[in-house]
Order: C-alpha cells, then sequence, then structure tokens
C-alpha cells in the first residue's frame, strides 16, 4: 500500500472513522450470477495463451471445475456445451498479485474483469482470513499477507487503528510466528524510509529486515518487501526477500541490478499503475465501453481519482528498471495496490498490463505476470496455466492480445473453477443500483432498523481506534433509540448510529434528485451531529451540528449546508454523540426531500 496521504483505501479508512460493527450479511447474488453448478465445455479452435506459451489453435475442455483437455484435435464428448472460439484468445484466469481487501464486493468486481486470484498486501486478517477461508463461486478467491511487518511510526501505522510492529532483529521470530497463526499466508515486510516520495519516515533498519525474511523462510513462507527507494530495493534483495511489490521511482538502476535480483531468484511486482497515479497520470478506463457500464459510481470516481500530494516524475526510471529486469530475466508479476487512488479491482489488472507493455515488456511476458509467475511464485501451483489437470479458471476475449495488449478488456466470458459468471446479470446490477434515490421516507422505525432501502442501522463507535465509547440502538414507542456514553480519546470519540443508503455497506448512492436530510430528534439538551461521507471525501466526513430539545422536533439539513457534499456519491449518513458523557437522543421518521 502507497503511504498516506498519497493514498487511502476508503474501506480502511472508513472503518477506522466510524468503528463500525460487522455489518449485515448483503443479499447473496449468487443465484443471479451463476447457475447451479459447473457444466461440462469445449471451448472450441480458439488462440490459447497457455500461461507460458501460445498456442495458435486449440480446443479446451472442462469437466467439474478442472481442465480435461488441451489440443488441437481433440474429440468433442456428445451433449457437451461447445463455445466457439474463433477469432477470440482464451486466458488462464488473471491475477493481482498486489492488492488490499477489507470485502467481498472488491473480489466480486475482480471476477467480473476475469481477475480470479487476488493476493492481498494487508488488510484485516479475520475479515481476510474469512473470505479466503470461505470462497465462493461470484468471487475471486483471496490470498493474504494480514498484518504487515513494520516499525513504531512506520508505513501502515498511519490508519488510525493499532497494529502490532517490530523494532530490533531479536523479535522477529515471535513477530513472524504471531502473524502465521492469526492467517497470514506470505510476510509484507515494509522497509521504506520515504526519501523516494520527498518525505522523512521511520521505518525498521537493516538487520531487522534480514531477521525477519530469514524468520519467514524458517516458516517456509515467502517473504515481500515494500520499498520505496533503490536502495532499499537492492537491500532487501540482499537480505534474502523473495520479491519486493513496488518498484523504486528515485532513480533508475546501475547496470547489472537485473542480474543482481536474477542471481537471487527474486521477482518484481512493479504496480506501475499505482506509481504512474502518484506522478500525476490518471487512469483513463472508467470511460472505456468495454469497463464503464460494470463499474459502479464509487468505483468510476476511485478510479479516476489523483493523490492530493503527487510527486514529479522521474523521467525513464521505470523504463530502465523493466529493461534490466526483463533482460535478465526476473520474473515481472501483475499488481496493482488497488484500491488507492487511481486503480479499482480488476480494470487495473488491466491498466497494468499495458503499462507493462509501454515499459517494454512483450504481451506475452506481460501476459505470463498475470497468469504462470504469480500462481508459480505464490506457490498456487493449481492454477495460472491451461493444462489438464488444473483448475479451469479462465478469461475468453475477442482478439488477440498477445499480440495488442488492450485486447484482455475485451471480455467474452470468465469461468471461476469451471463455473460461468453471468456478466450481463452483474452489469444490470450495476445499472440498478446506479440509479437516483428520489424523495421519501428511509425509516420510521416502526419495523425495525431495516430502512426503505440500503442497509440497516448499526451501531458506530471509536472502538476500532482502541475507544472505549459504547452506544445501544432500540426501538421505543416506533422511533430509534440511540443511547450510550462517550468516553474522551484521541484522536477522535464517538458513538451513534450509521446508515449506509447504497446496496451494500458503503457502497456510493446517488441522492442528487434530493435537495435535503430532514428527521424528527428529541434528547437531553446536549449538541449532536449529523456526518455525511462520500467518495471525493476519502474518508473524512462533513459534518452539522444540531441540539434537541426534550420534545420532537424538526431537523432539516439542507445538501448545500454540508460545505464540499456532492449528493451524487454519498455513502453513509451517522447520526450520534461526540461530546464526552452520558447520552440519549431518539430520532423518527427519516427522510429525503
Amino acid at each position: 500500500m502507497i503511504r498516506h496521504p498519497l493514498a487511502v483505501t476508503l474501506r480502511l479508512t472508513l472503518l477506522a472513522l466510524l468503528g463500525c460493527s460487522a455489518p449485515p450479511k448483503a443479499p447473496s447474488t449468487t443465484a443471479t450470477l451463476w447457475g447451479s453448478g459447473p457444466k461440462p465445455i469445449a471451448i472450441r479452435d480458439a488462440r490459447v495463451f497457455d500461461g507460458q506459451r501460445v498456442l495458435p489453435r486449440a480446443t479446451v475442455l472442462v469437466k467439474d471445475a478442472t481442465i480435461i483437455g488441451v489440443g488441437t484435435d481433440l474429440a468433442i464428448p456428445p451433449g457437451i456445451e461447445v463455445i466457439e472460439g474463433k477469432g477470440k484468445t482464451l486466458l488462464p484466469g488473471l491475477f493481482d498479485a498486489h492488492a488490499h481487501v477489507f470485502e467481498a464486493p472488491q473480489l466480486e468486481q475482480s471476477l467480473v474483469f476475469g481477475v480470479t486470484t487476488v493476493l492481498d498486501m494487508f488488510s484485516d486478517p479475520k475479515a481476510a482470513g474469512a473470505l479466503r477461508d470461505k470462497p465462493a463461486a461470484n468471487r475471486a478467491d483471496l490470498r493474504t499477507a494480514g498484518t504487515l511487518a513494520t516499525s513504531p511510526k512506520g508505513h501502515g501505522t498511519e490508519y488510525g487503528f493499532p497494529i502490532p510492529t517490530i523494532t530490533k532483529p531479536a523479535d522477529a521470530q515471535a513477530f513472524v510466528d504471531a502473524r502465521f497463526a492469526e492467517g497470514s499466508d506470505y510476510l509484507k515486510i515494509v522497509f521504506d524510509g520515504g526519501a523516494a516520495y520527498g518525505i522523512k519516515t521511520e521505518t525498521i533498519d537493516e538487520p531487522t529486515l534480514d531477521a525477519l525474511i530469514v524468520a519467514a523462510h524458517a516458516r517456509k513462507k515467502l517473504a515481500v518487501v515494500h520499498i520505496g527507494s533503490l536502495a532499499e530495493a537492492r537491500a532487501s534483495i540482499a537480505g534474502g526477500a523473495d520479491g519486493i511489490v513496488h518498484l523504486f521511482r528515485d532513480r533508475a538502476p546501475e547496470a547489472g541490478f537485473g542480474a543482481f535480483v536474477a542471481s537471487k531468484h527474486a521477482f518484481v511486482t512493479p504496480t506501475l499503475s499505482v506509481l504512474r497515479t502518484i506522478e500525476g497520470t490518471g487512469s483513463k478506463l472508467g470511460d472505456a465501453p468495454d469497463i464503464a457500464p460494470f463499474l459502479d459510481p464509487a468505483a468510476k470516481q476511485v478510479l479516476g481519482d489523483l493523490p492530493k500530494l503527487r510527486i514529479a516524475p522521474n523521467p525513464g526510471v521505470f523504463e530502465r528498471a523493466i529493461a534490466e529486469l526483463r533482460d535478465a530475466g526476473v520474473p515481472l508479476l501483475v499488481g496493482t495496490d488497488a484500491p488507492n487512488a487511481g486503480t479499482t479491482f480488476g480494470v487495473s489488472v488491466h491498466e497494468e498490463l499495458g503499462l507493462l507493455v509501454q515499459a517494454g515488456l512483450s504481451p506475452t511476458t506481460a501476459l505470463a505476470g498475470a497468469t504462470s509467475l504469480p500462481a508459480e511464485r505464490y506457490g498456487l501451483r493449481d492454477r495460472g496455466r491451461i493444462a489438464a489437470g488444473l483448475r479451469a479458471d479462465l478469461l475468453l476475449v475477442e482478439g488477440d492480445p498477445t499480440t495488442t495488449i488492450s485486447d484482455t478488456r475485451r471480455i467474452v466470458g470468465v469461468w471461476h473453477a469451471g463455473v460461468k459468471l453471468d456478466r450481463a446479470a452483474y452489469r444490470a446490477r450495476i445499472a440498478e443500483s446506479s440509479k437516483p434515490i428520489g424523495p421519501g421516507m428511509i425509516s420510521d422505525f416502526e419495523t425495525g432498523l431495516a430502512p426503505r432501502f440500503g442497509q440497516p442501522w448499526i451501531t458506530s463507535t471509536d472502538e476500532m481506534i482502541k475507544g472505549t465509547s459504547t452506544v445501544t440502538l432500540a426501538i421505543v414507542n416506533g422511533a430509534l433509540e440511540i443511547a450510550g456514553t462517550v468516553v474522551a480519546h484521541q484522536p477522535a470519540s464517538w458513538a451513534g448510529a450509521m446508515l449506509s443508503p447504497g446496496t451494500r455497506m458503503f457502497a456510493t448512492t446517488d441522492l442528487s434528485a434530493t435537495k435535503a436530510l430532514r428527521f424528527l430528534a428529541k434528547g437531553d439538551g446536549k449538541p449532536y451531529v449529523v456526518m455525511v461521507f462520500t467518495v471525493r471525501g476519502g474518508g473524512m466526513p462533513v459534518t452539522r451540528t444540531f441540539t434537541p430539545g426534550p420534545a420532537f422536533g424538526e431537523h432539516v439539513f439542507a445538501w448545500t449546508d454540508f460545505v464540499g457534499l456532492e449528493p451524487t456519491e454519498i455513502q453513509g449518513i451517522w447520526i450520534g454523540a461526540t461530546s464526552p458523557g452520558a447520552f440519549r437522543l431518539v430520532i423518527d421518521n427519516v427522510e429525503l426531500r
């Protein structure tokens, strides 16, 4: 993850700010996106990139989630579904070898764009572990680094919630053992003092870096390193790291750097899509006709974002580095750092492929970096190639991406463990969820916490940043009672109720057909707060205060009252207390006007 404030994932920031309890499970989309189970299929006479080489014409047979045959003149069993591949190219399902995953919809969007496996490089270990351990047909598979290894004030500690840190080599084995005990699949280490980004940040020293790598290898696990500079990259590789998961940007490597990396049998995940964004070159794929219909407004907004602090580019550095590594045969893996500014799940894998080709890779080498190479390097040997006996994770596209890399975006079909994704149903769901919501009642609380649209009201406190404020929600005489205690805490304290008006938690909702939020409230004479979260706010809410009396009174907040609010991209509405002390607030008839 690129350091704050260059990019901060919305999901992580919102969770840190709100301390939300676990959201209710969203309704399953499996029934609408998938058939009843895998059907035997034959993809006939397609060009096949098998993860390593191009077969000009071949037929691929799939049965029970497995590839059972690949060949030029395979006999197709009677009764099998035949998909004509002429003029098309069949690829293994793609990898994103560097992302940060916090919720299932991110993996759903990945799959829609042909990404069947995502390698997480820092997220909540419990949430990521649950997604990994309970795979679903309608989302990409996940492997996770869980909590990264960093110093007490190093990168990874700036997101508003505490994580374990490390300061000396003697603690390395215990630290690493704890990460794998909580479910990490590999170790992610931060060795980045910030110089490449024009800042100074605390980071671990080289002896601690080396000790962490040794400790991970003692557990027979990979150790990969986040770096910013060429010197940090070289030190990481010299220390035995299996790979670096960003490309340096401070200066071009000296001749022989690629040979040095190759001699250590290490790989590099450049993440050019996010590095280019930091240098001020935004993605234009959000408006592409093969992509736009499958993106909700939030994804389009993030894809088009540029970080507030941009770094001047160093021309030629990436190209020189890629050439050095390519010519030495160093594996270059495709990773995006989604969902940081300028990136979004699935789409940015296609962006990264194009950027790698622009930087000097051949299309087939870039495609190997999104298929066979990450599968091999991360030990997922059941996928990443098209060969008999492997998982039927497949992507069928129009044209020939082995010569024109942008053809990966011309998706005809995606199969995950042999089951074809219904992309048309996903597209229809996106269209429906993107429609503006008009005026009317949100919640009258006569039937509980479920609103007319969106997700049920949930408790939201400062618990996630180790605050001790408390709150309960109760339906009392057909109104919502929000009661609890705010305990002073740094950097912030809060306790209240949260509404996500979208089709899932924190999904963007277009409320531009309305002009105001209105509700009734009564309380104890203390001031209370309304917060509204938007994509553009980057996790920071816009706020208004109100002071209810002992009897119900009307409170109306025009969207124009919230400075900088854009009503087309609202993600959450929060009502509650931020001043220390016990409180009791009752609200009713929450509506849009």
